[in-house]
């Protein structure tokens, strides 16, 4: 069976790789997209507003809150869902760092003849 070796991986490239597996899947962008419109903290129901069973959603939620980009609070029988706006400034700042190192200097692009 083949471990994965993210020790020999830097910290914030083991960071970046977390939040973009936590993200990446169209739910999970749209129950993002759903919080970031909001004013508020969500504590209706999230179902309602996507095209999947509740369930689903819930299981996306989970992924969301375990990579810590939501945060749930239970309040009896309703949870409170919000963005964890700290993580979302950090992962911001990771994600320009990273889009702006791939563009700095293109090795080959579209109009270059690299061959690849």
């Amino acid at each position: 069976m083949t471990h994965a070796k993210t020790a020999a991986f830097t910290e914030q490239q083991q960071q970046l790789a977390r939040l973009a597996k936590a993200l990446a899947h169209p739910a999970r962008v749209a129950i993002v997209e759903l919080l970031a419109s909001k004013t508020t903290c969500i504590s209706g129901d999230i179902a309602a507003e996507l095209p999947l069973a509740r369930t689903t959603v819930t299981q996306h939620l989970q992924e969301l809150k375990a990579a810590g980009l939501i945060s749930g609070t239970i309040d009896g029988l309703t949870v409170c869902y919000c963005l964890n706006t700290a993580l979302w400034r950090q992962a911001q700042a990771l994600f320009a760092g990273l889009f702006t190192q791939a563009v700095a200097n293109p090795a080959c692009g579209p109009a270059d003849a690299c061959g690849c």
